[in-house]
């Protein structure tokens, strides 16, 4: 007998299906079944794996959906209750025809008809049934349903609507049986129904796992996806353990009287023939000026930009880019290139700033000639094979990166140009990855989180790793497996489940363009804010031929853009960053002080240091620091340091390697130097080596043992010379291979890193001759993420930056020079919206300077300025000019507003008011006066600033303790949070750490045994730290936990993926504890004498843990006094010591917690 799996749900079942597409492949071909189908809910991600995995194994693919059928139309959104919203459905396609119109089915779900699910209703079924086979589903199928309800009549006649809209023979009842009593009545019903309407009947088993026995961890995907633990009582499961990828005989025993139906799904597999055309480029034309193809379009454009670009156009030039041009228009790739020039040259008409270049494209003359680079690839010696190879037929890649703010304007340009329906975002998937799935699974299985934590940092955070990867090498991770019963069902859970989508999300850049529409070639779906992707993922939509561009939003971009207008504004001058001189020493030097903030690329912990060591000299250190310090070649740096510091020690193998390693110190560094030996040593055609290059960075062992033996022997069939030939030792050629497989490995691409370079340099230029300037646009761009603009206040103050608080009559939106000081953006305020700062600035430029607190009031009310507003501008300090304390309009700003919004009232009534009757100076009398209430104090002042802004602006708490909080701390609140590029943590997971600052929040909690423990939020001078305290350090140190008290805490530094560090308290010091000495000095033991008792009576009266040394220079001697002299140590005491004895002897010396001995890290 023969049978096939109809109705089955794999991993793109996101949470609900635990069937990974390759183990239902292979167990199907197990059980010696010949077909098999792939039915996820609602959507089609897996289609194409499945077709490929299915292809290859040998297996018959039929590709499907079970969709979600609105009761009536797809449009409806009613709340009408639970399981009524939508029917399930499964439809098959069976042929070209009705797999277009399957993924046309499957797209009007999410674009038209997503409520709770994508729905679609009868009208599209009836639209695109064509070439469609459906089936009744499971329980949740309409016919199932009615039939539930006893409603066989009503059953009846939906299963005959359905019928008449895909025809006689296309349209099956499903049986189904998971140990369910209402089946065993449904599938009765179905029988009889089967006869009277001779609808003909299929068997299907509903699989949503791949094995019997992953039945547990199936539940446990079900928890995740519902958010409940397994102990929960009232959650949705799936009984009875059958939903597995069943075997024909297993199916014949559940259905001994219904062999038809198990003989159908096989005769319906026979019937589906689906065929997926990969590698036919679908591009869509770009529309050229009359009187030109698009080949003497592109001609015209490359040879006009390489005039302007070159002043001698030489012969070598001409040939490189006739070289490139003829392989595009081999390739297929003209329309490509003018489409991409296309957006480009909108983004520069418009004043929207475009990365230098990207990735492997700006090796390409053709790509600078057209504008699309701005990087010399003849200058700087990147290779267009590394881009273009016509060796290997794959899509071109140009990712462009864009200004920050107005990418959406050029996406928002493409989708005019060639259509809403041609243009579409990319889905990606979250998967459950390894440490990830493990804290999943612990959650669900309800273990206690420091257990699960502890297991799941054992987890080596390395890429692509697995939990089988990490139970061979970490010995203790496995020994825990084998003798832990609880470890050993978390890890074996959590493997089952590891790998498995979770959820989609948008592709940051990724966006299709199409010939025609893009439910042509793939199906569509709905990102989480309502925009429509594709339901593939990129490496999918390149497979069959899609054009895919990566439009990238780059804040550096916006920065470079911003910092050059306020610099041409305050210098005068034009700034052309394209023209700057990129081997200025000054600014190279900058580089090597490792003094980086805010510099691209080079701004990390370990990227200041490296650059100290390295101290670039050109813009090519530049490009190799940022290709070499990346895990891998890091291995390199030091002999990369030494060749630059010692050229003497610099050795060759062979004179050929000379010219290509030379600008490396003699390290290979990047791929295409691997691309170049090949190609001069070996003879390989430049094509050639770039496949070499791909295998040995993809490792493929076959490949590159192939290619030694032609590397070095030579292979005259495939016209390879080889390395003998050209006069190169056996010896010499196999250990240079050697040398290039262990570098090729980490290889990086250099035309990537020389544009990313370009853009490091330019940021490094500007902060070095426009500080100011680069500091405000820097952060204007993180204007809302207040712990940057806190580090970066930090890094301007060490650069000796003033920062001024915000001010309505100087500021505007976003930070803004003022003089050599940078003054706050007004749009920091909280509680300020955009519209309001764009009428104080447009009513301050047409009508001047606003004069008081009540100009400003009479000027801007009625223009969405309220009390909240007006307070949030007092408290920030922005109405500082305006001629008063902010505690004096405090006071007084809601009788203004009140009295100018009556005045306002009486005018629209065409009333007069006494206003209206005196004359001008008479005015003045009737104003409201500030009061004369002083200011408030500094701390209070603060306190507002840092309620309305966010961060401290004019000062901070701290700043009188800096030296003390230096002295004594190990690590400041950033090295906790994550990088925004790379999203690592500098505090290293597990370290004992020290940081000191004030406690800006607490937290009480109780633990289940009714112990009290905290969560305390530090805040130093770059920013904050959530700190845990465990009840037992709770109850020791609770006394110091008020807020607003300044402590220093040691403890241990935990990390978590994809979040900031905690520190986890074990010790808490006040800043009152950390003891000062007083020194005092006299000249001779005689003026000791003569004194001693003067200094006596000074400090007798005081009490405190400060102690006080004597100090006599001649001869040398100290004397610390007892604790019994002990003294606290004032400004009022220093000042009168100081009287009595002199400036210069009187002096105070911190002394730091580890002087106490107490910062034993045990």
């Amino acid at each position: 007998m023969n049978f096939t799996h109809l109705h089955v749900h794999t991993e793109y079942s996101l949470l609900d299906g635990s069937n990974k597409i390759k183990e239902y492949v292979a167990r199907v071909k197990e059980l010696g079944m010949d077909s098999a189908a792939i039915t996820d809910h609602g959507v089609m991600f897996g289609v194409i794996d499945f077709y490929r995995e299915a292809k290859a194994a040998g297996i018959h693919p039929v590709l499907g959906c079970e969709v979600y059928v609105a009761p009536n139309s797809r449009f409806d959104k009613e709340a009408s209750g639970g399981e009524d919203r939508y029917h399930h459905l499964v439809l098959l396609a069976e042929n070209n025809v009705g797999y277009g119109n399957l993924m046309k089915i499957v797209s009007k779900g999410f674009v038209e008809g997503f409520y709770y699910k994508p729905r679609v209703d009868m009208e599209v079924l009836q639209e695109y049934h064509e070439g469609i086979i459906a089936l009744s589903a499971c329980l949740a199928g309409e016919v199932q349903r009615y039939l539930v309800r006893g409603m066989y009549e009503e059953a009846r006649r939906a299963a005959l609507r359905y019928e008449g809209v895909f025809g006689k023979g296309n349209y099956f009842l499903e049986l189904q049986d998971h140990g369910i009593p209402e089946q065993k009545t449904v599938n009765q019903q179905l029988l009889r129904m089967s006869r009277e309407l001779e609808i003909e009947l299929v068997a299907t088993n509903d699989v949503h796992y791949t094995y019997a026995r992953d039945e547990s961890a199936h539940d446990i995907l079900l928890c995740l996806q519902t958010q409940k633990k397994l102990a929960d009582q009232d959650r949705m499961r799936y009984e009875g353990g059958q939903y597995y990828v069943k075997s024909p005989e297993e199916m014949a025993q559940l259905f001994p009287y219904a062999l038809e139906a198990l003989e159908n799904t096989h005769k319906i597999a026979q019937r589906c023939h689906v065929e997926i055309e990969f590698g036919v480029t679908k591009l869509p034309k770009y529309d050229v000026p009359g009187g030109y193809t698009s080949w003497e379009y592109l001609n015209k454009l490359c040879f006009e930009g390489l005039e302007a670009l070159y002043p001698a156009v030489t012969e070598a030039l001409k040939e490189r880019l006739d070289y490139e041009l003829n392989t595009i228009k081999e390739m297929g790739y003209v329309d490509y290139f003018l489409i991409v020039w296309d957006f480009i040259k909108y983004a520069r008409d418009n004043d929207i700033i475009v990365g230098p270049g990207r990735g492997s494209a700006a090796g390409s003359l053709v790509a600078y000639t057209l504008g699309i680079t701005r990087l010399d690839p003849i200058r700087y010696d990147l290779l267009f094979e590394r881009f273009l190879n016509p060796e290997r037929v794959s899509m071109p890649d140009i990712d462009v990166d864009f200004c920050f703010e107005r990418r959406q304007e050029v996406i928002d340009y493409v989708v005019r140009k060639y259509g809403k329906d041609r243009v579409v975002q990319i889905v990606t998937f979250g998967t459950l990855a390894a440490r990830g799935v493990i804290r999943d699974v612990g959650r669900v299985m309800d273990l206690p989180y420091a257990m699960v934590d502890s297991i799941a940092k054992m987890i080596p955070q390395e890429l692509n790793i697995t939990i089988d990867k990490a139970l061979k090498v970490n010995s203790e991770l496995h020994k825990l497996y084998e003798e832990d019963e609880q470890v050993h069902t978390l890890i074996d859970m959590s493997r089952r489940l590891e790998g498995l989508p979770r959820h989609t999300s948008m592709h940051a850049a990724g966006v299709v363009i199409s010939q025609k529409a893009v439910d042509e070639y793939v199906p569509l779906s709905r990102a989480s804010d309502g925009s429509i992707t594709t339901q593939f993922t990129m490496t999918t939509l390149e497979e069959l031929g899609l054009l895919k561009m990566d439009f990238l939003g780059l804040r550096t971009l916006t920065v470079i853009q911003n910092a050059v207008r306020m610099a041409e504004k305050s210098s005068g001058k034009v700034i052309d960053m394209d023209t700057i001189d990129y081997n200025d020493k000054k600014v190279l030097d900058s580089l090597g002080t490792g003094k980086t903030d805010g510099i691209f690329q080079l701004e990390s912990a370990g990227m200041k240091n490296f650059m100290k060591e390295l101290k670039p000299q050109s813009l090519e250190d530049v490009i190799a620091g940022i290709s070499l310090y990346r895990p891998g070649p890091m291995d390199f740096i030091p002999q990369y340091i030494r060749g630059k510091n010692n050229p003497e020690t610099i050795t060759y193998d062979c004179p050929e390697l000379v010219t290509i390693l030379e600008p490396t110190y003699g390290c290979i560094v990047y791929q295409e130097q691997v691309m170049q030996i090949v190609r001069v040593l070996g003879g390989y055609t430049l094509g050639r080596s770039d496949l070499l290059r791909r295998a040995m960075s993809k490792k493929k062992a076959a490949v590159m043992q192939k290619e030694r033996q032609n590397f070095v022997y030579g292979n005259e069939e495939e016209g390879v010379p080889g390395c003998i030939k050209n006069g190169i030792k056996e010896e010499i050629a196999n250990k240079i291979y050697d040398e290039m497989i262990d570098f090729a490995k980490y290889a990086f691409n250099k035309s990537h890193a020389a544009a990313y370079a370009v853009v490091a340099y330019q940021t490094a230029y500007l902060k070095y001759y426009y500080p100011v300037e680069f500091m405000a646009a820097l952060m204007t761009s993180v204007i809302d993420n207040t712990r940057k603009v806190s580090e970066y206040i930090y890094s301007c103050r060490q650069m000796g930056i003033q920062i001024l608080p915000p001010d309505i009559n100087r500021g505007e939106g976003g930070f803004s020079v003022d003089g050599q000081n940078i003054r706050y953006g007004l749009s920091a305020i909280k509680s300020v919206g955009k519209p309001v700062i764009d009428a104080i600035v447009s009513e301050r430029e047409t009508r001047g300077e606003y004069k008081s607190l009540q100009d400003f009031i009479e000027r801007l009310s009625g223009k969405e300025v309220n009390k909240r507003t007006i307070e949030s501008f007092i408290k920030s300090g922005a109405l500082d000019s305006l001629g008063g304390t902010r505690k004096q309009f405090m006071m007084v700003y809601v009788r203004i507003l009140d009295s100018v919004n009556q005045e306002k009232k009486h005018a629209m009534a065409g009333q007069l008011s006494l206003f209206d009757l005196v004359s001008e100076e008479e005015k003045s009398a009737y104003e409201i006066h500030l009061p004369n209430v002083g200011e408030y104090d500094k701390e209070q002042l603060l306190a507002f600033e840092k309620e309305v802004l966010g961060i401290y602006v004019s000062g901070h708490p701290l700043d009188d303790y800096e030296a003390l909080w230096r002295k004594n701390i190990s690590a400041v609140t950033s090295d906790f949070m994550q990088d925004e590029e790379t999203g690592a943590v500098k505090a290293e997971d597990g370290a004992y750490e020290v940081l000191g600052g004030m406690i800006a929040a607490k937290t009480v909690k109780y633990t289940r045994t009714n112990q009290t423990m905290a969560f305390i939020t530090l805040e130093d001078l770059v920013g904050t730290v959530e700190i845990v305290i465990f009840p037992k350090v709770y109850d020791r140190f609770r006394n110091l936990l008020e807020e607003d008290s300044k402590v220093f805490v040691r403890g241990r530094v935990s990390g978590e993926e994809e979040k900031d560090s905690k520190l986890i308290c074990d010790k808490i010091w006040s800043f009152s504890d950390i003891p000062r000495e007083l020194w005092v000095q006299f000249a001779d033991m005689g003026s000791f004498e003569k004194q001693e008792s003067d200094l006596y009576s000074f400090i007798r009266e005081e009490e405190g843990k400060d102690r006080v040394v004597i100090y006599v220079r001649n001869p040398r001697q100290v004397k610390r006094l007892s604790e019994n002299w002990g003294i606290t140590v004032s400004d009022e005491l220093l000042h009168s010591l100081r009287e009595r004895f002199g400036e210069a002897n009187v002096k105070v010396v911190e002394k730091s917690i580890e002087k106490q001995g107490k910062m034993n890290y045990t």
